[in-house]
């Protein structure tokens, strides 16, 4: 009561307790603030009571004492309230109640030193964990000391034991909130409205959420209402509570005109109840202004002033007023007086923003507009130094005034994305850095989110730029700006069509768009790129005769909304205009609209951007002298100096052909504007003509001057790469992290030392940067993230399979909370987060692949493919998985995906003419493979491919047809180590080894061919009649087993030569690995020396175990047992391999298998089980000679047996 200004009922109230005797001294102190506190204070009863207050004092007890020190507590009289506290500690022998008030009165007096006392006299008056006031003070202590996990789990305690105490429960919200923990805290929030359906902060931090979060504002509009309705029912006396309950919402809600409705509302009730308050009036006219009722406004203002003078956020209003209302030179006089007392109150961001904006206004050297808007923010962000997440946070932010300032610097930036190879003007990444922290803490504004898209666009990040347009969309379709910028994104794109289709969705939401200039230009840009050229400059006078186009005219209204036409724009259209007519031959024309936008903005900052293209235009009529001749008299006070230089540059490299002086305008530039900007330029200059260590000096200058830039640390470090000097990288590299100011480029570092191949350091290097606490941070996720998935290729590299999984699945983990968040707080970086989660699921998936757990393996390619549903790589490898388990169907889905995506996919198409082979449709299959020959008959890969499907479906024959084609197409054919590799498989299929080896011998040398063609040397020398190794039956039955001392010799040799062969075998992969090791036992076994079989045998059974059905290692034990004349023992693995599905990786293999298992079958005279393997041979591959030489000695013994039965 006595704080709502109740003064007469509080006196009431304190009369009946004031004989009570411990609350009498309390109820005392609160008698005499409450007749000080009337309008007509009764002066003699006021000192009867004070000396009355020095008389019970003396006398009073330690409960007397304890409530007198609280009351003081309360009126904010923290010395005072000590000694009462003091005190009754001391004739009370350290009374625990007293401790405890003492440790909330250090928490609060707002000094560092009894602060950290503090803890210790609430631990000493702490009884147990429920004493509620008490561990709410610990809470506090911790939270002051930015532990909120600690104050959050304080609060846990009480609730456990106090599960409905209301302080407790909104402690907990604010803490969870501080903790970024939005879900937790909305939870919470609707706990406490279950039990307090009007409880203000819940309601407050419900609207909050729906405002940052999910930039709902008919949420927040409605929470809003549920606010004032409640206020007005429980707290209609309290000034100070409706002003502080709007403050937040008018910060956050980028000047939705229906919640500043709602908050004038609760501003207006504060005015009501407390009109002679000055803060509460210049809240109001801040409101106003933001509602765009600026007249009103100032008038709010000057009542502010008239109730305080010294009111400087009033001042400040009203200088704010005139700069809008066009009062320059009034804005100016006001704002030099509040100058000359800043000294006393210190620097304001609000102040420096003004200046900056006079500045402007009055056309000075944009360094000194650049400079001023640079000091408001550096203000500004001071004042939010150790502020937790929360209301106080928010109304600090205060993102409308943020939102301003970036458009004032997106002024200065250029209007278009840089050219491919350009650096970003410094301008855009100090808007992003403001914007990011914005969305990352409010990913529901979508003015901010439209902003930051702008920023990208015109940084040149074109695809998260449309990104973020789409997550503005996706909430408002009818947000006119977003449709713009999209279709300014597609148009840079060169998507024609998109941008037009943007355009048209934008006028369909607003039809007033056609009043945009910016709508027009684009419409004409893009009718321009189309080749409507007419079309184009009609489109471009309607622009010309828009009312914001005139000269002196700045803006135009469409429905009731001030349209801002920036004097960039402006000049935009006139120079498309001349570009239109210069291409329509209309060069008379062109020069006229020329001269009249040199004309219009003579002596402006655009004028620059004209000179630059009159200098074109003389460009385009040859004469490069009169062009630089323009551009040289540009001096450096001028906007555009840099562009200026940046295009005499341009000229003199590609007209003059001279680097000397393509170098010296930047040179120059780097002279008369010093910047870590113009360095960057000239160290970019130097890289662009091949010089990178004279571009390494430059860029080690610029980090001297921008020691925190991020990117330019790691040019050096790439320029340093570049030029070889592997060893400077990575000690340039070592020397930055150890000064701990650019820890990002740790995964440079890491990414060096795996491409050196050293493993072991770049392993140290990113389990180093993975070493710390558990994080929340986004960016931190994200780093974390990129770390861990290089960690498992470097794992990879080291042959660390379980490793290389673990970090991936830590990957997988990180990036499923990344992007959870990344979708609100940054949408200009989803896309790039969802292609890191697809990398992530297809990186498991191979794993699994590799240790052949399909199931797994398809899983995690589906996986991927949700984050990134046209990755033809991973669609491809899918449908090599379905392939390998027989899945026809699905494996050919895939690759429809694929040929729809791309009907000229090499590898899809090679998969479905395999795909038609197994179908038994030969001719389906050779098809696929005719479409990809007859476009490139010189593609070898192709007609491999075709040569293996040619044999399998029986029609070698057709071969040589395809080997013509391939030399006809190239008179280098047959110097192509591709041709020979194929020539060769030719020639081996047809039964001529020796010169399918001399062909291989051709392309074993060749960094594609070579190694397959070795494999298949080694075949022949081990195998050259292409027997089955193991199998008995065919030399027994040929009657003529030749010199054996001659064979021995013959096979020895072979051995031999495999044996060299097998050295120049260098595999790369873990698979290669494998398949090595299995042909050097295959040599071992050759030899047919028992030892030697029985390594052989040995290895492979440890390949076996190793690798799950891996089928060259089982058909290795098989053979080797074979030999050993261990036929049940080889029986069993082959009939292992019998049980599973073809596959074209080991489909070689699997018909040796199944070749050999028939021998046995016949050997022991199971006519029928081998009848059915030689046919699942025959399906797969119907012109193998050992299975037709089997299959007609089957037919043979199966009659003779039905013959003598």
């Amino acid at each position: 009561m006595l704080m709502e200004d109740q003064v007469s009922e509080s006196i009431r109230e304190l009369e009946a307790i004031k004989d009570k005797a411990d609350v009498s001294l309390s109820a005392l102190m609160a008698l005499i603030y409450a007749h000080k506190k009337s309008s007509h204070p009764d002066r003699e009863a006021i000192q009867d009571m004070e000396m009355k207050l020095k008389e019970q004092r003396k006398t009073a007890g330690p409960r007397a004492l304890y409530y007198a020190g609280l009351f003081l507590w309360h009126m904010e009289r923290h010395d005072k309230a000590r000694e009462y506290v003091d005190r009754m500690i001391k004739i009370s022998s350290g009374d625990r109640d007293g401790l405890v008030l003492k440790g909330w009165l250090d928490l609060t007096c707002g000094r560092e030193a009894y602060a950290k006392k503090a803890v210790k006299y609430l631990e000493e008056g702490l009884h147990d964990d429920m004493d509620v006031f008490a561990m709410m003070g610990k809470a506090h202590y911790y939270e002051l000391r930015q532990n909120y996990s600690g104050a959050l789990e304080a609060m846990n305690k009480i609730l456990a034991s106090h599960p409905g105490f209301t302080p407790a429960l909104v402690k907990k919200m604010k803490l969870q909130l501080a903790l970024q923990d939005w879900e937790q805290m909305v939870e919470t929030a609707l706990r406490l409205l279950q039990k307090e359906s009007h409880n203000l902060e819940a309601i407050r931090m419900l609207g909050i959420h729906y405002l940052c979060r999910e930039g709902n504002v008919h949420e927040v509009t409605t929470k809003l209402g549920e606010l004032i309705n409640a206020l007005d029912r429980f707290e209609p006396h309290n000034a100070r509570l409706y002003y502080s309950m709007s403050l937040a919402f008018s910060r956050m809600c980028e000047r939705n005109q229906l919640v500043l409705q709602q908050t004038q509302i609760l501003v207006e009730r504060a005015v009501t109840l407390a009109p002679h308050d000055a803060t509460f009036a210049t809240e109001l006219g801040y409101q106003l202004v933001q509602q765009g009722r600026v007249k009103e406004a100032l008038k709010w203002y000057k009542a502010a002033m008239a109730l305080d003078e010294s009111s400087v956020s009033a001042l400040t209003g009203i200088i704010r007023c005139q700069i809008l209302e066009g009062q320059i030179q009034d804005a100016d006089q006001q704002l030099e007086f509040l100058m000359e007392i800043q000294q006393s109150i210190g620097k304001s961001g609000e102040l420096s923003y003004l200046r900056a904006v006079l500045a402007m206004k009055k056309q000075q050297k944009q360094e000194e507009v650049i400079q001023l808007l640079n000091e408001v923010l550096d203000n500004h962000f001071s004042s939010l130094q150790g502020l937790p997440l929360g209301i106080q946070y928010f109304e600090m932010l205060n993102p409308d005034f943020l939102l301003e300032i970036i458009r004032e610097y997106l002024n200065f930036c250029p209007n278009q994305p840089p050219a491919a190879g350009q650096p970003v003007s410094p301008l855009l990444k100090h808007c992003t850095s403001v914007l990011e922290t914005v969305v990352k803490t409010a990913p529901g504004l979508q003015q901010a989110v439209f902003l930051i898209a702008k920023v990208k666009y015109l940084a040149g990040d074109v695809e998260a730029a449309r990104s973020s347009v789409q997550h503005c969309l996706e909430h408002n379709p009818s947000y006119a700006d977003a449709h713009l910028l999209m279709a300014q994104v597609y148009l840079h794109q060169d998507n024609l069509k998109l941008c037009s289709h943007s355009l048209e969705l934008c006028l369909s939401y607003s039809f007033e768009i056609r009043e945009y200039p910016l709508y027009n230009l684009l419409k004409a840009q893009t009718q321009k790129r189309m080749g409507e050229i007419q079309e184009a400059i009609r489109t471009l006078q309607i622009a010309m005769g828009l009312p914001g186009m005139k000269k002196g005219g700045s803006s135009l209204k469409a429905k009731g909304r001030k349209i801002e036409v920036s004097a960039s724009d402006r000049v935009s259209i006139f120079l498309e205009l001349v570009d239109c007519h210069r291409m329509n031959g209309e060069q008379h024309e062109a020069a006229k609209v020329l001269q009249d936008a040199i004309n219009e903005f003579s002596g402006t900052p655009e004028e620059l951007r004209l000179m630059i293209a009159n200098a074109e235009l003389a460009l385009t009529h040859g004469d490069v002298e009169q062009a630089l001749s323009m551009l040289r008299n540009v001096s450096p006070e001028q906007p555009y100096f840099t562009q200026t230089k940046e295009k005499m540059a341009a000229i003199y490299l590609q007209h003059r052909k001279d680097k000397k002086l393509y170098i010296s305008c930047y040179r120059d530039l780097v002279e008369k504007v010093p910047s870590s900007h113009t360095y960057l330029l000239l160290g970019d200059a130097y890289m662009n003509i091949q010089e990178p260590e004279t571009a390494i000096e430059i860029y080690e200058q610029a980090l001297k001057k921008s020691p925190k830039d991020g990117a330019l640390a790691s040019k050096i470090g790439k320029a340093l790469i570049k030029t070889h000097n592997y060893t400077k990288a990575i000690s340039y590299y070592e020397t930055a992290l150890k000064s701990g100011q650019q820890n990002f480029l740790r995964y440079d570092l890491a990414e060096l030392l795996l491409k050196l191949k050293q493993y072991e350091k770049a392993e140290k290097v990113l389990q180093q940067a993975l070493d710390h606490e558990m994080v929340n941070d986004l960016s931190a996720l994200m780093d974390d993230s990129r770390y861990l998935v290089l960690l498992a290729k470097t794992y990879s590299k080291m042959d660390r399979s379980e490793d290389a999984l673990v970090s991936l699945q830590r990957a997988r983990e990180i990036q499923a909370r990344v992007l959870k968040r990344a979708q609100l707080e940054q949408p200009d970086a989803a896309p790039a987060q969802k292609s890191l989660a697809a990398e992530i699921s297809a990186e498991i998936a191979r794993h699994a692949a590799v240790q052949r757990d399909y199931e797994k393996a398809i899983k995690f390619f589906k996986e991927a493919l949700v984050y990134c549903e046209t990755d033809n790589k991973v669609i491809m490898e899918l449908a090599h998985l379905y392939l390998a388990q027989e899945d026809i169907d699905s494996c050919q889905h895939q690759c429809a995906l694929l040929l729809k995506n791309d009907q000229h996919n090499e590898a899809a198409t090679m998969m479905m003419a395999d795909l038609m082979f197994r179908k038994q449709d030969y001719e389906q299959a050779v098809f696929h493979f005719q479409q990809l020959l007859e476009r490139k008959p010189d593609n070898y890969t192709t007609l491999s491919r075709l040569i293996d499907i040619l044999r399998r479906a029986g029609k070698l024959e057709e071969i040589p047809k395809f080997l013509d084609m391939a030399e006809k197409c190239s008179s280098r054919a047959k110097l192509e180590p591709g041709f020979h590799y194929c020539k060769g498989l030719y020639l081996w299929y047809t039964g001529e080894p020796n010169d399918a080896l001399r062909h291989f011998n051709k392309a074993r040398k060749d960094s594609d061919w070579g190694q397959n063609a070795i494999y298949n040397m080694i075949e022949i020398c081990l195998n050259p009649d292409n027997e089955t190794v193991g199998g008995e039956v065919f030399d027994n039955l040929d009657g003529d087993m030749g010199n054996s001392t001659e064979k021995q010799e013959s096979v020895q040799l072979a051995v031999r030569t495999a044996e060299k062969l097998l050295k120049e075998l260098k595999p790369q992969t873990i698979p290669g690995h494998i398949q090595l090791r299995i042909m050097e036992n295959y040599c071992l076994m050759a030899t047919k020396q028992k030892a030697n079989v029985e390594r052989a045998l040995s290895t492979f059974t440890e390949v076996a175990a190793a690798e799950k059905d891996y089928v060259p290692a089982l058909l290795g034990m098989a053979t080797a047992y074979m030999i050993l004349k261990q036929t049940p023992r080889a029986r069993n693995q082959l009939k292992r391999i019998s049980k599973m599905n073809w596959n074209p990786v080991d489909a070689e293999e699997f018909e040796k298998s199944l070749l050999l298992l028939a021998d046995i079958y016949i050997q022991s005279g199971k006519y029928d089980m081998a009848g059915e393997l030689l046919k699942r041979c025959l399906r797969h591959n119907r012109v193998c000679m050992r299975m037709e030489g089997r299959f007609w000695h089957y037919l043979a013994c199966s009659l003779n047996f039905a013959h003598t039965g």
